[in-house]
């Protein structure tokens, strides 16, 4: 007999159930069946299926509604895990996550800047394997690794495109090479895409939102969420606001644009007019030759909320060009929200916030339509990098709604 096209497409069927399973936190298979437009009976199906799997479990009744009350059904978190690696200049963070994207293990180190990524790769390999051991995670449990880091890149490859931190690092196979070395899958993608997916995932925006994710770690970059997907452009290169020309006749940036709004508002930017100001760099023991911009912005950051007025000046300074890149976001994209994700919002994020908010009320070319808030993220400084275990678990999970690369395969060499 011949399948209908409901089962041809049973991998679209299953990823949009469990999404909506996940997003619900519990829900009923008539609630299901509603927001599909599927027949119960399918909607029975699947949820059978899913069940059988360990994806998900019955949570109970619903409050009674005037005849029999319903059984809801919820993820099962502790079925299935994943990891993210944030792979920064400074630093390297890894997150061990479960399948409802909550963090179950963490840890960080720094010196991978200064390796070649033949040296580096497998000192990320032996974290991540020590951290799923601490945690005691089932190795056959874990759908594959999110490795999440700053573009440009090219994702189907798995090869970043910049020669930063140093040259060895450009178009090196970075996700086919950790994927071998760890044995599992490895997809690559862009910091601050993965931070922005990471709010939807968690429930923290409304999942029908178009909204903005300013990231700012080292360097300062952008993704935007249309209806819980990122929107990709033609190379997945996409609101790298870091780079946006605050000044046409600013000074040529590594990048070959000219006045970048990174080299203006960026911590490493920050931290090189507050060692110009030279009463704030012996206050706060700034090291001029430096290259651990993460720790002295902070530094700076904790000055201004203290009420230093030098520092103080300096990250409002910076907050405003990151206002006007904002406003530039919001009005190209005509968001509804902007998340304000990475270390740097760390300990000035109430600065930033409250001069961002001002900028987009005051500036915005559809203020008079709606406004745009201004929030932090609910994944803090390790947005990054359990927004790459979650793209890991929704590329795996919800594959046929999406059109994202493929985590490379074990032993892959290439496009997957």
């Amino acid at each position: 007999m011949a399948r209908s096209p409901v089962w041809a497409s049973r991998p679209r069927t299953r990823g949009l159930v469990l999404d909506l399973i996940r997003a619900a936190r519990t829900i009923s298979r008539v609630e299901l069946a509603t927001a599909t437009g599927l027949t119960g009976a399918t909607i029975s199906e699947v949820v059978r299926e899913l069940i059988g799997d360990g994806l998900v479990v019955e949570a109970g009744r619903g409050l009674p509604t005037g005849g029999k009350p319903r059984t809801l059904v919820q993820l099962n978190p502790v079925a299935r895990y994943s990891v993210g690696v944030q792979l920064e200049r400074n630093a390297c963070v890894i997150v061990v996550v479960d399948l409802a994207g909550r963090p179950v293990a963490r840890t960080a180190f720094h010196g991978v800047a200064s390796m070649p990524p033949e040296r580096a790769l497998p000192l990320v390999a032996a974290q991540v394997d020590a951290l799923l051991t601490t945690a005691g995670v089932d190795r056959g449990k874990v759908l594959g690794v999110g490795l999440v880091s700053y573009g440009p890149q090219d994702r189907g490859a798995g090869v970043l495109l910049t020669p930063q931190p140093t040259e060895e690092w450009y178009d090196h196979p970075v996700a086919p090479r950790l994927a071998e070395i760890l044995d599992l899958p490895v997809l690559l993608d862009n910091d601050a895409a993965a931070a922005a997916i990471g709010e939807y995932w968690l429930g923290a925006v409304d999942p029908d939102s178009t909204y903005g994710c300013i990231y700012m770690a080292t360097g300062i970059g952008g993704g935007v969420v249309v209806a819980g997907e990122v929107y990709r452009g033609s190379t997945s290169n996409t609101a790298e606001i870091g780079h946006i020309s605050v000044d046409v006749h600013g000074e040529e940036c590594s990048c070959g644009n000219v006045g970048c709004l990174e080299n203006y508002a960026g911590p490493s930017a920050v931290v090189r007019q507050a060692a110009q100001t030279p009463d704030l760099a012996r206050r706060l023991a700034l090291d001029p030759a430096g290259e651990d911009f993460l720790t002295e912005f902070a530094r700076i950051a904790a000055a201004a909320n203290a009420g230093d007025p030098q520092a103080r000046e300096l990250v409002e300074r910076s907050a405003r060009y990151l206002g006007h890149a904002a406003v530039t976001v919001a009005t190209l994209f005509d968001l509804d929200l902007v998340v304000l994700a990475g270390p740097s919002f760390t300990v000035a994020g109430s600065i930033y916030q409250a001069v961002v908010q001002d900028q987009l009320d005051r500036r915005l070319f559809a203020r008079r339509a709606h406004s745009v808030r201004v929030v932090p993220s609910v994944n803090g400084s390790d947005a990054a990098a359990i927004g790459g275990a979650v793209l890991v678990l929704q590329s795996e999970l919800v594959r046929g709604r999406h059109d994202e690369a493929r985590p490379v395969p074990t032993g892959a060499g290439g496009t997957p």
